[in-house]
């Protein structure tokens, strides 16, 4: 019981204690040993189904008080471990960490010719699995005939700033090859007309890549995307748990790190977030074998959708009853907001755009159980993550999208800096957005987010510091207390609760335990 207390850091039970010595924890806990993990399969169909017309999950209650968010700390931090760890926002990478992909040679040697060892001749838009002379295997995947450099711009760009904000995803890198630079492996088989399975040809080879753009000078322009390690288990749910996994014991529709995904996913227009663009696998380190969640597939990203430009309807679902009976008793004169959208034409980049983005009405394809259970601390924390990013760094990721289009280029920039700033401005207002608590010289100090960003005024605040009893939870005012200076006790817990005077509902309780100096113990937001 003591575990699961602490990693999802839930209320105490009564006469419990709140905080432990140990907190705020930093890392999940030591894993516990997996048994017969099984690759599950998902189908895309029921998943949207299920979502669309059945919501699955838990769903957040009609009546107060909410259900917060788990998998927490006590500062509201989400532990690192197998789902997310701490980059850019909370230690600022350079400029080249960002535009490194997350593995530090993740690009396919060039040495020697890449071996095809699998491919897939249907679709629209192939690809095939390669080798190198490392033996390392690449999934390369290509652009549509249509939209030379989208979806591999989207790939590159938007899995380098999943990785920036902290999530696991795979190392996607832009390479260029010609025909000349492959060779077909030893017993390759491809699907014949008839469906079943037969010896793959050079000619084939070939067909393949008709179906695929060319470059002038006659290469090919691709994603290389490293096989992820470990053993591949299926993709994770937005809901539920895996049951087949001991240390997955939080319900993903109540995980921080994916309900904020909401927010993140609407800056980088990620509409295609369904459980079947996520992965997990089984892997081994430190003499630790755990399951590690990733994200993956970025070609629906920045307006793209990998075989053709995003829809004009991106950000909206496939089906809403509200919308569609708003379309048929107004005669489709009440257009919905997205449709008011006006793209410049830039093949390479597809559909994306910043005017009449809204981050709180932007949706993905269809609901998302995590998404649906956010609240205000969960979009705060996610938003946080999104502004940390300057103008500089966005333009320095977005470079290695090797755009040849410097005009498509800028545009793709502007909307993001644009659509970040709109991300800001919409969540920091939500909540009292002060953060990076810490003690100096005897004081609290935190960092107000919406007045540094230039999205909100400086936050007018009254402060009252009260003691606090870990084991029944009671705070007592302590009288002429009301600054930033800690009060000066020997031992156990006091608390600071920063109000907003504009909203007083906007408070922000901050637990200090005494002792050595003192230290942040905890950090509750309320609004």
């Amino acid at each position: 019981m003591r575990k699961i207390a602490l990693l999802l850091a839930a209320s105490a039970a009564a006469g419990a204690q709140r905080f432990y010595p140990d907190d705020p924890l930093e890392f999940e806990l030591r894993p516990r040993q997996l048994k017969d993990v099984k690759n599950r399969k998902l189908s895309d169909y029921f998943d949207l189904l299920n979502n669309q017309f059945r919501r699955a999950g838990e769903k957040q209650p009609k009546k107060p008080p909410p259900i917060r968010a788990k998998g927490v700390n006590t500062l509201g931090e989400p532990l690192q471990g197998s789902w997310w760890v701490k980059r850019h926002y909370y230690r600022k990478m350079t400029i080249a960490e960002l535009k490194r992909a997350p593995g530090p040679e993740s690009l396919p040697s060039t040495g020697a010719k890449w071996t095809v060892v699998s491919a897939k001749n249907e679709g629209i838009t192939p690809g095939f699995v390669i080798v190198d002379e490392s033996k390392r295997r690449f999934f390369i995947k290509f652009d549509p005939l249509t939209n030379l450099e989208m979806a591999t711009t989207a790939d590159a760009v938007s899995s380098r700033f999943f990785h920036a904000l902290g999530f696991h995803v795979p190392d996607n890198n832009i390479v260029y090859f010609g025909v000349d630079d492959l060779v077909l492996g030893e017993d390759v088989t491809l699907a014949g007309k008839d469906g079943k399975p037969r010896k793959m040809t050079r000619r084939d080879l070939f067909e393949i890549l008709l179906k695929v753009p060319q470059l002038p000078d006659g290469r090919y322009r691709a994603t290389a995307s490293l096989t992820l390690p470990g053993k591949v288990v299926g993709p994770p749910r937005y809901s539920g748990m895996r049951t087949d996994d001991p240390n997955d014991i939080v319900p993903h529709e109540h995980r921080r790190d994916q309900r904020a995904l909401h927010v993140i996913d609407s800056w980088l227009d990620h509409d295609d977030s369904r459980a079947l663009n996520n992965l997990d696998t089984v892997v081994t380190e430190g003499g630790r074998t755990f399951i590690r969640h990733y994200l993956l597939d970025f070609g629906s990203t920045l307006g793209s959708g990998t075989q053709r430009a995003n829809s004009p309807r991106s950000g909206a679902y496939y089906f809403a009853w509200g919308d569609s009976a708003r379309q048929l008793f107004t005669l489709g004169l009440a257009p919905p907001y997205w449709a008011f959208a006006k793209y410049p034409h830039f093949p390479s980049v597809g559909k994306f755009e910043w005017k009449t983005f809204d981050p709180e009405r932007w949706l993905p394809e269809y609901p998302n159980p995590a998404f649906l259970n956010r609240l205000p601390d969960d979009e705060f924390w996610g938003a946080k993550l999104v502004t940390a990013f300057t103008n500089e760094e966005i333009r320095a990721i977005v470079s290695m999208g090797q755009l040849s289009d410097k005009k498509a280029e800028d545009w793709l920039v502007e909307c993001l800096e644009k659509r970040r700033d709109k991300v800001g401005r919409a969540y920091f207002s939500k909540l009292l957005p002060l953060d990076k608590f810490a003690i100096a010289n005897g004081e609290i100090e935190w960092e107000d987010l919406g007045a540094s960003l230039n999205y909100l005024p400086a936050a007018d605040v009254s402060l009252e510091w009260s003691s606090f009893d870990n084991a029944s939870g009671v705070k007592t005012p302590i009288a002429g207390s009301a600054s930033k200076r800690i009060p000066a006790i020997q031992s156990g817990y006091s608390c600071l609760t920063i109000q907003d005077r504009r909203k007083p509902s906007h408070t922000i309780d901050v637990f200090v335990r005494h002792g050595g100096g003192g230290r942040i113990a905890g950090v509750e937001r309320f609004w």
